[in-house]
């Protein structure tokens, strides 16, 4: 027999291995199928590499000691959910790929105690019968806004694509070219139009846009103007756009409802905090804007959700299509949604407990404490391998939302002669809590404004695991 033939005889058997204490152990708490899976697939690894050349007898007795380390590894890999908690280091508030607005806690413990029992979803306590889903959210969001009406579904794109198929199906609608957005992953304004089933009638040019544009594309089918707000970019220099009074009085003159998709939704000046200035879902509706639609999961830092607002009439059209089913909010979503906007009937405590805007609005000198305090942690534990700086650098808003606004931030910065920064960028990936951070001429990057106090010692252990096998 072969060299190979001895090694192939040496390999470990299923029988063998699943009959040892820990694995027997392990199949308590992993369903059976999955450990016997991993044994067969560890083994199969084994044999290629004995096919290859790659292995020597050595070195499989090795690996075959430690086969059931091995196998409690992989197999409980297998059962860990894809879909887990990450730090987010960017500094991007409202990171799209990373979840965009986070729920606080105090808003989940409500989540938790209305989904974990029965609740009136759709039943009508006072009157003991049946209810609707939407009476829940509708008063709080008209006492917030000004707003007669409001109705929830399940993202603005749907709830843009439900106004205008509710008021203008088989219409025109009348929209300037400059506004004739792309939103993320490739969805645009003239795309969701056309799905709802109203025509569009592009006015204007890319740069500018006057009143006289909307007039001259008046006809016997217009229903509606539409008015989308650029919050995911500007267009600077020689530039023009008709404003909502403009707009609104136009509508009224022509019986034509203006409808106005705001996207980020904040309800909140963000000015008074020394950001620039993101017009409000109020500053709307006192403009007399027929229909506003803007995200919950953005600025206005909810879950995800369209939110729609306007007159009473145009809303009870909206209730009674059948889009509305289609695109109607869960529990979760509601519970979520309407404990977040408690939170603005007192405008502290919403700037104080609603993550996304206590982010955006945090002190400079409360970033530079965190990022000493990290620093120091860091150098610590893991000195002899990587430098770290504090630097100034700027924050993002992120999720489409206030394009130009660069926030003054802190940054922690990583670097070292004798690790390759992109391998430890990878690794802390890889960590069992995964951070994520920014790379540039190899130094890595960790914003603290997107970093909670709670993860700091997480990001330690991480990159004390991250450089150990650098």
């Amino acid at each position: 027999m072969n060299n190979k033939g001895n090694l192939f005889s040496k390999l470990p058997k299923v029988d063998e291995i699943i009959s040892k204490p820990d694995i027997d152990n392990l199949i308590k708490k992993i369903p059976r199928e999955i450990v016997i899976e991993t044994i067969r697939e560890e083994i199969e690894k084994l044999r290629n590499k004995i096919r290859k050349n790659e292995i020597d007898y050595d070195t499989l007795s090795e690996i075959t000691d430690s086969i059931s380390e091995i196998v409690i590894k992989e197999s409980n890999k297998k059962m860990e959910t894809k879909f887990k908690r990450v730090i987010n280091a960017t500094g991007v508030v409202i990171h799209t790929n990373l979840g965009r607005s986070l729920v606080s806690k105090d808003v989940m413990e409500h989540i938790s105690e209305v989904v974990t029992n029965y609740s009136n979803l759709e039943f009508d306590l006072e009157a003991g019968s049946r209810g609707s889903r939407y009476s829940h959210l509708e008063n709080i969001i008209t006492r917030i806004t000004g707003a007669e009406a409001a109705l929830v579904v399940n993202n603005n794109a749907a709830a843009v694509m439900l106004v205008l198929g509710s008021l203008a199906k088989e219409k025109e609608v009348v929209v300037s070219r400059g506004e004739l957005v792309e939103i993320g992953g490739s969805f645009r304004v003239p795309d969701v139009m056309e799905q709802s089933g109203a025509h569009l009638v592009d006015v204007g040019t890319t740069n500018k846009t006057h009143i006289w544009d909307y007039e001259k594309a008046i006809g016997e089918d217009t229903g509606a103007f539409l008015k989308v707000h650029t919050s995911n970019y500007r267009i600077l220099g020689f530039t023009s756009s008709v404003d909502l009074d403009a707009l609104v009085k136009l509508g009224q003159k022509h019986d034509i409802p203006v409808v106005e998709d705001l996207g980020s939704g904040v309800l909140i000046d963000l000015k008074k905090y020394g950001l620039e200035h993101e017009p409000t879902v109020q500053d709307s509706i006192e403009a007399g804007v027929d229909i506003v639609t803007f995200s919950g999961d953005k600025l206005l830092g909810g879950p995800q959700a369209g939110i729609i607002i306007g007159k009473k009439r145009y809303i009870d059209e909206m209730k009674r299509n059948p889009l509305t089913r289609a695109f109607r909010v869960d529990k979760f979503t509601i519970a979520t949604l309407e404990a977040t906007l408690r939170e603005y009937l007192n405008e502290e405590n919403a700037i104080k407990n609603i993550p996304t805007l206590n982010m955006i609005t945090c002190p400079i000198e409360e970033l530079s404490k965190k990022a000493n305090k990290l620093k120091t942690l860091i150098d610590e534990k893991i000195s002899n391998k990587i430098i770290t700086r504090v630097v100034d650098d700027f924050s993002q808003v992120g999720g489409g939302s206030m394009p130009l606004e660069r926030i003054p931030t802190k940054d922690v910065v990583i670097y070292s002669d004798n690790i390759n920064i992109t391998k430890l960028e990878e690794r802390l990936r890889a960590y069992k809590v995964p951070i994520i951070t920014r790379l540039y001429k190899e130094k890595m990057y960790m914003d603290v404004r997107t970093i909670e106090d709670m993860d700091i010692s997480t990001i330690v252990d991480g990159i004390e695991f991250a450089v150990s096998d650098i």
